[in-house]
């Protein structure tokens, strides 16, 4: 057989070697003719086994490439594969199948055990965001419906005007100005009726002081004589 020797590498992005769930994961690999022969890279696949009894779970996709390598030269192609499995371990393997002339081979390229993870979130993702905005639609929408069919509207009650009541019991004015002694307190009364009563005594006393006058003034014209 031609002595093929491959290196594969992951990407500096992913420095451990990780598969990640619904995204493209690259693999490089490096292959170098090390015979006295040419030989045609005809294309690279891969599989996914249980990391402890190696059965077969998945096919992965296979490349076609096509590729002339002379010998003693060196060439890096590159190898894409999805994976969609539950997050843990899994054996990975990939090889290589090369012709020469008309006989065909195959190379074990990657052989090892990776680790199925999920890819991590991101709030710049549109897609996450178109679904967080449908589900707040939807959610807004069936509780506007409920709230509608559930709860009566209630429309807002017109205040009555308040009727003033009319004072209980007799009403008793006083003095010519008429005004109503219960809606006065007490202290007030007092002082009025205080005010009064010696107003009423200053024209008493004036009318009597006018009435002497009066009657002096009489007698003393009746006793004039000329």
């Amino acid at each position: 057989d031609p002595e093929i020797v491959i290196q594969t590498t992951f990407p500096e992005s992913n420095p451990f070697g990780h598969v990640v769930n619904g995204e493209r994961n690259q693999i490089f690999l490096v292959v170098e003719n090390k015979s006295d022969k040419n030989v045609t890279l005809q294309s690279v696949a891969g599989s996914f086994h249980h990391p402890e009894t190696g059965t077969l779970i998945k096919n992965t996709s296979s490349l076609t490439y096509g590729f002339p390598l002379l010998e003693g030269s060196k060439l890096q192609i590159p190898y894409s594969f999805y994976s969609e499995f539950k997050p843990g371990d899994l054996r990975l393997n990939i090889w290589l199948e090369h012709t020469v002339d008309d006989d065909k081979y195959r190379v074990t390229a990657y052989d090892s055990v990776v680790t199925i993870v999920e890819p991590e979130p991101s709030w710049l993702d549109f897609k996450l965001l178109s679904t967080y905005l449908i589900v707040f639609a939807a959610l807004a929408g069936a509780s506007y419906t409920a709230y509608n069919a559930y709860i009566p509207s209630q429309k807002p009650k017109r205040k009555r005007p308040t009727e003033v009541s009319a004072p209980v019991g007799t009403v008793t004015a006083s003095g010519s100005s008429g005004y109503q002694e219960e809606w006065i307190p007490e202290h007030h009364l007092k002082k009025t009726k205080g005010k009064k009563t010696k107003s009423d005594n200053a024209v008493v006393s004036e009318e009597s002081s006018g009435e002497a006058n009066g009657t002096e003034g009489k007698r003393t014209r009746k006793g004039k004589r000329y």
